[in-house]
């Protein structure tokens, strides 16, 4: 049994993660602000004697004895995280500072939760983990894409300078349960205008690619990386490589609901990437990992958890 803390917890991926764990027999705090996360993800987990829930905000210390810290707090949807772009930024770069600085205090393996958005709109397809990105500083998903990468970079200074155990994975488009039905996200905004019969908004003409993975696949890799040796230390890139473009991915949204939604279209957002898509050759190498669930199955589970909110 090990003592683990979740940072981000009751949110989309962190709930799922908490649930995982604590399956696996081990003692888990929950540490989440709740600005997008929902005590409904974690509701179930409350009357287990190994969960506790911390309501805090990692820009500030927190103290605990832990054998191991996963590092996911930080809105991960544009709608979220350009709401309060400073305080994004900050809770990518001090959430990390607080962490990596708990993590030498006690001894603990930290992990961070890094994203596919540290390549911006990438020159380099598939990406692979030794392409630098391309990334606009000054632009409006600067505070989320930039945020994670000094993160990587503190990281990897933590390790370096002072030997901490570090695991860094870049996470590609995740979708599945317990997603906020209005985070701004494709897979969630198509299923709910769907369900609606609602149009379904379609950025630019469409065209521009997305490969999306299960959050179960995701949880797999998470643990299976923070299990790793210690000169294992990432980036290692995780997601489903299966590429699909944004308007395939209405259509089939539409074909599984059996909605009679129309398509409709509205400019590109600005810096919005035009293709992403992860090579995992080092996930499958290191990890022996891979993605089981396609994106049929996987839609078919997270529709109907839509279904059920409604």
């Amino acid at each position: 049994m090990k003592q683990i803390l979740v940072t981000g917890g009751a949110g989309f991926i962190g709930s799922h993660l908490c649930a995982r764990l604590l399956d696996e027999g081990h003692c888990v705090i929950c540490l989440d602000n709740f600005f997008t996360g929902s005590k409904r993800n974690i509701l179930h987990l409350i009357p287990n004697p190994r969960f506790e829930v911390v309501r805090h905000d990692v820009t500030f210390p927190y103290y605990a004895e832990v054998d191991e810290i996963y590092n996911l707090a930080c809105p991960a949807s544009p709608i979220h995280y350009q709401h309060d772009p400073i305080q994004t930024t900050k809770t990518s770069v001090m959430g990390a500072i607080n962490m990596l600085g708990m993590a030498k205090r006690i001894g603990a393996k930290v992990l961070q939760a890094s994203t596919s958005e540290v390549y911006g709109d990438p020159i380099v397809h598939p990406q692979v983990e030794s392409y630098w990105g391309n990334v606009n500083p000054i632009g409006i998903r600067s505070c989320y894409d930039e945020g994670k990468r000094v993160a990587e970079t503190l990281f990897m200074d933590y390790h370096r300078q002072w030997d901490i155990e570090i695991k860094i994975i870049r996470i590609f488009n995740t979708y599945g349960p317990n997603m906020h039905p209005h985070d701004g996200r494709v897979v969630s905004n198509f299923i709910v205008q769907a369900l609606n019969n609602e149009p379904i908004t379609l950025y630019g003409d469409g065209s521009q690619t997305r490969s999306f993975q299960y959050v179960d696949d995701l949880v797999e890799a998470m643990i299976r990386m923070m299990n790793t040796d210690k000169q294992v230390t990432g980036p290692i890139n995780i997601g489903n490589p299966n590429e699909f473009t944004i308007k395939e991915l209405a259509e089939k949204v539409i074909a599984m609901t059996g909605s009679t939604s129309t398509l409709t279209y509205k400019p590109l957002p600005n810096d919005d990437p035009k293709q992403r898509q992860p090579n995992i050759s080092k996930a499958k190498a290191t990890l022996n990992w891979e993605p089981t669930i396609q994106l049929e199955e996987g839609l078919k589970r997270t529709i109907a958890y839509f279904k059920s909110l409604q």
